[in-house]
């Protein structure tokens, strides 16, 4: 090339022909030319072994980190009719502010002195309860004064019992005694009665035998008649004692029944009780319900009922309220081939719809108006669209060189972001994203 750029310079530029000067230009162009390809390949030589940080690129919208901080619909808790607003569109509320109020639409709560007739029916289930409450005190009253009468009614007619035991033996006792002296008195006569024949006794002796044995016979019937009254009697005395437990037994049946009569009483005005208890607290708290509050300060986004005399159900959302303060974070998808390379704390860079910025993808710390984040969620399971979501909050503290989100950001607003991995050569990444390979890793991110 030296040899050529002597050779122009010799060649004299007048003496040359009109063809002879096309020629030399054209000589000159193509050594130019030539000079800008070895030049543009000696950069994209270089260029190639640049560091280029590898990134996985994600998009979605912004979105709050905390559930409480999402747009969310107000409901009413019961259902009725729509007497007033007190907000439209836009307006500001704080917690506990007036939205809407509601009049009543079931004809079941329609008396406005409803209250006071259930406090009256409470005051009278209350005295049923106290008439209970003495029914059974005075039936456990009784049942202690059967069970004392019974205790000394048992010992009487147990010591009677005892006392006919007694007699029996007695009498059994005697009338052994008895039928003794009369087997010994028919012995007497009979050998009185032999001797009368052999001339031994008299006449007068064998006929005072006989008197005395009918004595003694009379005396066996009378001891036999005696035993078998003292022998009833004891029978009679153990029908009393059953008599008297059977009595007792049915006495106190009827009396633990009137008992249970009574607790059967108290149980059912005490469910009644509670039960209108429940009713008076049911109404006093269902018409505090009849004024609809904010449940927490933030903005009316649109109301989904209008009109005044509307009725609106139990449970039917009447506007979209969006917190004042949210806890702002970006939603990004990514694809799921990605996933596994990512780990909570991973920094990000975002670029938010209507803040223009400049993002080189291999570069970042090279960006223009992007902002720091860093990954806080990373979903366990795919959405809809087959991606998994990331939920990025703000990076604390902010980077010097940054900085801190937009305060007027709003949710839903678009954003895009990439989360930055480790830096590679660019021949490398060009290599990767010819064969779509996923991003490289230095080591395996540690399980969540």
């Amino acid at each position: 090339m030296g040899n050529k750029i002597v050779l122009e310079k010799s060649i004299p530029w007048e003496g040359l022909s009109t063809e002879g000067r096309a020629g030399l230009l054209k000589i000159k162009g193509i050594l130019r030319l030539g000079r800008i390809v070895y030049s543009a390949i000696i950069v994209f030589v270089i260029t190639l072994f640049l560091p280029w940080r590898q990134t996985i690129p994600g998009k979605g919208s912004v979105t709050a980190l905390r559930p409480e901080d999402r747009p969310q619909t107000v409901q009413n808790q019961i259902g009725g009719r729509i007497e007033r607003w007190a907000v439209k569109e836009g307006d500001e509320v704080q917690q506990g502010d007036t939205l809407l109020v509601i009049s009543e639409t079931t004809s079941s709560y329609f008396d406005p002195e409803l209250p006071i007739r259930l406090r009256e029916q409470l005051l009278a289930k209350k005295n049923s309860e106290q008439a209970a409450d003495q029914k059974m005190t005075a039936t456990k009253a009784q049942i202690e004064a059967l069970t004392s009468g019974l205790r000394y009614q048992l010992e009487a007619a147990k010591n009677k019992v005892i006392q006919s035991q007694n007699l029996v033996k007695i009498d059994s006792a005697d009338l052994v005694a008895v039928d003794s002296f009369y087997r010994t008195s028919v012995a007497r006569l009979k050998r009185y009665e032999e001797g009368y024949k052999n001339g031994l006794f008299s006449l007068t002796d064998i006929e005072t035998r006989r008197l005395n044995l009918q004595n003694d016979q009379a005396k066996v019937i009378s001891a036999e008649n005696k035993l078998t009254n003292s022998r009833q009697a004891l029978m009679n005395a153990v029908i009393d004692l059953d008599n008297i437990k059977a009595k007792y037994s049915e006495a106190l049946a009827k009396a633990q029944s009137d008992l249970g009569t009574a607790l059967s009483s108290k149980a059912s005005a005490e469910g009644d009780i509670a039960k209108l208890r429940n009713e008076i607290a049911n109404i006093d708290i269902r018409r505090s319900l009849y004024v609809v509050r904010a449940p927490q300060s933030g903005y009316v986004v649109k109301t989904l009922k209008a009109g005044i005399g509307e009725n609106v159900k139990e449970g039917e959302s009447i506007a979209t309220l969006q917190p004042k303060t949210p806890m702002i974070a970006a939603e990004l998808y990514v694809d799921a081939m990605d996933v596994p390379l990512i780990t909570k704390g991973n920094d990000v860079r975002l670029q938010f719809e209507g803040w223009p910025s400049v993002q080189f993808s291999g570069w970042p710390s090279v960006a223009v108006g992007t902002f720091a984040g860093e990954v806080a969620v990373i979903d366990r399971v795919n959405s809809a669209n087959g991606k998994y979501r990331l939920l990025i909050r703000p990076m604390l503290p902010v980077p010097e060189k940054d900085e801190p989100w937009p305060e007027k950001l709003r949710l839903g607003s678009g954003v895009y972001g990439r989360v930055i991995l480790r830096s590679v050569p660019v021949w490398y990444e060009i290599w990767r994203q010819l064969n779509a390979f996923p991003p490289n890793l230095e080591r395996e991110p540690k399980g969540e």
